[in-house]
């Protein structure tokens, strides 16, 4: 019998958490002589009240949920890929080369090959540390780790002396042709009277992350191959009891954590900055571990939670700008988070079991 009901495990243990982080920040806000009041006033309207605030809180969302589920995935099998950022990157290379260098009629069909292009590049660079620790031993989070500081390094490369325009300082890649660009939340939505999501990043790529949740949802709890990707995680000796091989599933779960976590760059890349660019990721590979924590590797857990984590994004941005409250703050609010969320789970989860086990006990 499980110690308390599924729905406090995926709801009330996360936002107790998320409660606590909120009041160790307020703290610390009031610490530095600022109202904590005031701060999450401007906070909910900079990123909530306004349509171009939700503009913005939806662009990061979607990076999120893209690397939110790539961290899920592996950790349905018990495997921790910490290269979303790398996966990411060479993700963004695939996007760049697919629409810099094949004309395409309509932004529709570049949409789909560059989707094509950036997953393959994610899973590819999974492949190796996939390989390595399924064959060799080698651990998956050193092996990942490592795998982001060299494809850091091979884009660096690539964009100062491949696909820099002539002339340029910046190492970045020439502007994507014009057929390429994404549709804008401001695009879609403005009409002749009101103009929504103005300035905006937020794009069409918002639709393809939440189809990227139905086809995870799907995957794991609907397919053959997420039950044994589940297995395998529950158990690796009982996995391969049942005929399951750890080998073949070790790789291709990683393989598909790559190609979602390539997919955040048609957000970044092709979608707003419509050129490839060195820091295009800017930490959302690891921001998608808290997230898949706080979402319990679920995807509708890791959409509600990646939204948290735009929130806080843009929300930070708006305290930076009006106030004296600085930018890194919003880095000490989401460490709290995810502290709460990840490594002292089991201090708000204990107290709870035993709550829970107290009212049956009283029922029974």
């Amino acid at each position: 019998m499980d110690k308390m009901p599924a729905w406090a495990d995926a709801v009330l243990v996360p936002l107790i958490s998320i409660l606590l982080a909120a009041i160790l920040s307020a703290l610390v806000i009031l610490a530095i002589g600022e109202s904590p009041v005031a701060a999450f006033k401007l906070m909910v309207d900079g990123a909530l009240m306004r349509s171009s605030g939700w503009g913005y809180t939806l662009y990061y969302a979607t990076n999120f949920i893209f690397t939110g589920l790539a961290v899920s995935v592996a950790f349905h099998a018990r495997l921790f890929n910490i290269g979303g950022e790398g996966q990411a990157m060479l993700g963004g290379l695939g996007v760049a080369l697919v629409c810099l260098f094949i004309p395409w009629p309509h932004w529709s069909i570049a949409l789909l090959a560059a989707s094509v292009a950036a997953a393959v590049m994610g899973a590819a660079w999974a492949l190796i540390p996939a390989y390595l620790q399924a064959q060799r031993g080698s651990h998956i989070v050193i092996t990942t780790i490592m795998f982001n500081f060299i494809a850091y390094s091979l884009l660096n490369y690539l964009l100062v002396n491949q696909l820099k325009p002539r002339g340029s300082m910046e190492p970045a890649s020439a502007t994507f042709p014009a057929g390429t660009h994404l549709p804008t939340f401001q695009e879609m939505f403005s009409t002749a009277e009101s103009a929504w999501f103005r300035g905006a990043p937020a794009n069409v790529a918002f639709f393809l992350a939440l189809l990227a949740c139905i086809f995870v949802w799907l995957l794991i709890w609907r397919t053959r191959l997420g039950y044994e990707i589940r297995a395998l995680g529950f158990s690796e000796t009982a996995a391969t009891y049942a005929g399951i091989r750890p080998v073949r599933i070790t790789i291709i779960a990683m393989l598909i954590s790559g190609a979602l976590a390539g997919l955040m760059a048609v957000n970044t890349t092709q979608g707003e900055a419509e050129r490839l660019l060195l820091n295009s990721t800017e930490g959302a590979g690891f921001i998608g571990i808290a997230v898949a924590l706080m979402g319990r590797n679920h995807p509708i857990g890791v959409f509600l939670a990646a939204v948290l984590f735009g929130f806080l994004y843009q929300g930070g941005a708006e305290l930076a700008l009006w106030t004296s409250i600085p930018r890194e703050l919003i880095t000490v609010i989401q460490a709290l988070v995810i502290l709460f969320t990840g490594a002292l789970d089991n201090m708000v989860r204990m107290p709870l079991e035993r709550i829970f086990l107290a009212l049956r006990r009283k029922e029974g």
